[in-house]
């Protein structure tokens, strides 16, 4: 997983409540195993019209939020069901941290499993987010994880608290394979104490 320190990005809104994992991929698009390909298929219903054509009435096709990495959106951000589609699609297409007045649980987490940075904000900082963001087309934010920071050149500064497990885990682009993976050496002797054997080696393909 990538490791997530520090980012400067321009953020693209999406102004919507309850977005629910469903509009974030479809379900008609989880046939794939990989973790990648699923950026094209992004909130499919609203970015195209009869699935082919970019729509533009929905605001985030604008040519100005072109490469965006940070999207900043309303509360209860990817409820519904637990697919973890929904942050492998978010990743795909650029983004790497969302912010939200709230975000459903399931999804949360999910997020900091995969290399992105889920930040709440109250309604206040978001609304005013939202209105610098289509004031300055490419207006960007910086998020610094480690200094726990969004800031940007027009007088954004907010302090962000981040649950220090997910912050550490994220800052060194540890997920929950590589987690358990730094325990490799204790998990090979337990083995071997319960085999009455010598340690098991255990492989990992990195």
């Amino acid at each position: 997983m990538e490791s997530f320190t520090t980012l400067q990005g321009i953020v693209a809104p999406l102004d919507l409540p309850d977005v629910d994992t469903d509009q974030i991929i479809p379900k008609q698009f989880l046939k794939r195993i990989e973790r990648t390909g699923f950026g094209q298929f992004l909130f499919y219903n609203w970015r195209f019209i009869d699935g082919k054509e970019p729509d533009p009435a929905f605001e985030m096709n604008a040519e100005r939020y072109k490469n965006a990495t940070i999207l900043i959106t309303r509360a209860n951000f990817g409820c519904g069901s637990s697919r973890e589609h929904a942050p492998w699609a978010l990743l795909d297409y650029g983004f790497r941290c969302i912010i939200a007045p709230s975000f459903a649980d399931i999804f949360y987490n999910n997020c900091f499993k995969n290399g992105i940075l889920p930040v709440c904000l109250s309604e206040e900082q978001i609304e005013t987010i939202f209105q610098k963001v289509r004031k300055t087309p490419g207006y960007t934010l910086d998020v610094n994880l480690e200094k726990e920071q969004i800031t940007s050149n027009d007088g954004i500064d907010i302090k962000i608290e981040i649950d220090p497990f997910r912050r550490n885990s994220l800052l060194k682009g540890l997920d929950d394979i590589a987690l358990t993976l730094e325990y490799e050496e204790k998990i090979s002797e337990y083995e071997g104490r319960q085999s009455g054997t010598p340690s098991l080696a255990i492989t990992s393909n990195g």
